[in-house]
């Protein structure tokens, strides 16, 4: 999968057991190792996840019959589903609605019997194993995130995870409660958005997170179906505005979990979100329990490769501009916003062959990358830990340098292992954008260099 494109390995923690989970991790460390390559691992955490009981084999629900809701652990049947959520009886209302598994099974709550909810089915179909329930966001009496949620954590910030991404937000306290260093100390943290609380709290989240993810799945049971579209490019464009890696997920390709290609519909998914501005397409159950994920991975890949060939480059940073949503607070912020938007525009008129970043945190790459410039953009710092991190962020290039000391020392050390990698050639003109010293907060330094 690595050799096929993919940048980064998402490990679901909700479907596995922490030993496992950590024996994964150290092998698709090992193989990007191998491969000599910057792969980013990100942790999915469960969050507040609810889900039925497991099944038996398969269980064929069938439209219009009556099921039996109780509060447990115990397994489930067509008739009788128990549910992981303590709370059940006391957080839901007669009438509203639950979506079961990927969302193709509805249920609507219909009366209350004794101990039990019996809900009436609006959508039926097949269930198997322990699928997931969802109940509107606003019902939940849960915070995220959990405390599993936690333990989990502390597991795999031990071992150094990249990046983890937060279950179930509902606004930038959420993310606060998980109490990680800053990058690079820590993992980057990723929002996921998936509930209304989410999109009505969009700018706080933004604003508190590393990076964000629009969980469609979910998000797309909270809101009408009509308004996804639209919720995902505004997400998006407030992501990037605001310099923060945006991943567009769920059922990208989902026929691929079977089948050897996409739909035409699923190809212009991947087409938009990308025209959109998105900073990555996450793949799910296509990789996890798909037929052939190498397949999958090198279709996704070829689909986003010819979508940015016809990206409106030209007409992106006039939009942005546009999504401003506020004019920056701190001085770091605002005099990097500056010196960014100038390395583009200088960069683009002079013709430069690539933007050489200096960064530390890896701030001023995903800066830069808002601008989506169509020259190379290559990102150094002498953090392992960012040089991963930056495998998320659209179009940079992940590298590795031994240190941030003297600026101009650090400045051609760059330089020339940039030539040495192929990336740019002697005489070429590069555009070096850094922090003028080691501790320096923000970017304040923009250089044009002939490569030596």
């Amino acid at each position: 999968m690595i050799d096929a494109g993919m940048d980064v390995a998402r490990l679901n923690l909700s479907q596995t057991s922490l030993e496992r989970a950590l024996e994964r991790y150290h092998r698709v460390r090992g193989a990007a190792e191998a491969a000599r390559v910057p792969l980013g691992i990100l942790v999915d955490l469960p969050g507040p996840k609810i889900r039925l009981g497991a099944f038996e084999g398969a269980a064929v629900i069938e439209g219009g019959s009556l099921i039996r809701l109780t509060p447990g652990d115990g397994k489930s049947t067509a008739e009788a589903f128990t549910v992981n959520y303590p709370n059940l009886l006391t957080d839901l209302r007669l009438g509203d609605r639950l979506t079961l598994g990927d969302g193709s099974i509805l249920l609507e709550i219909d009366h209350i019997d004794a101990d039990a909810f019996i809900a009436r089915v609006i959508f039926g179909g097949t269930l198997q194993g322990r699928p997931g329930v969802h109940i509107p966001s606003d019902r939940l009496t849960l915070n995220s995130p959990t405390d599993q949620d936690l333990r989990l954590l502390d597991a795999f910030v031990a071992v150094g995870v990249d990046m983890v991404a937060l279950s179930f937000v509902r606004s930038a306290h959420d993310i606060r409660r998980v109490g990680l260093e800053p990058a690079p100390r820590g993992p980057l943290v990723v929002a996921k958005i998936e509930t209304r609380a989410a999109i009505e709290n969009l700018d706080g989240i933004i604003a508190a997170s590393g990076a964000v993810m629009i969980a469609r799945g979910d998000l797309g049971s909270e809101c009408s179906i009509e308004d996804l579209p639209h919720h995902q490019k505004e997400i998006i464009t407030r992501c990037v505005a605001l310099g923060r890696p945006a991943i567009t997920a769920t059922q990208m390709l989902e026929s691929m979990i079977s089948a050897p290609s996409p739909t035409r519909a699923e190809a212009s998914d991947i087409a938009n979100a990308v025209f959109d501005g998105t900073s990555a397409i996450m793949l799910s159950a296509e990789t996890a329990i798909g037929i052939d994920p190498v397949n999958v991975v090198s279709t996704m890949a070829r689909i986003a490769r010819r979508a940015d060939q016809a990206f409106d480059y030209d007409g992106w940073a006039s939009s942005l501009r546009k999504a401003q949503l506020q004019e920056p607070t701190q001085v770091d912020a605002a005099v990097t916003d500056v010196m960014t938007m100038a390395t583009w525009r200088a960069a683009t008129d002079i013709g430069v062959k690539a933007i050489v970043c200096i960064s530390r945190s890896g701030f001023t790459v995903r800066a830069i990358a808002r601008f989506r410039p169509q020259i190379q953009i290559l990102g150094f710092s002498p953090e392992e830990r960012t040089v991963r991190q930056l495998s998320l962020s659209w179009g940079a290039t992940p590298l590795l340098i031994d240190a941030i000391d003297d600026m101009e020392s650090t400045v051609q050390r760059a330089l020339r292992s940039a030539r040495d990698g192929g990336y740019i050639k002697p005489g070429d003109l590069v555009a070096v954008l850094a922090g003028s010293s080691a501790t320096a907060g923000m970017t304040d330094t923009l250089r044009m260099l002939r490569c030596p």
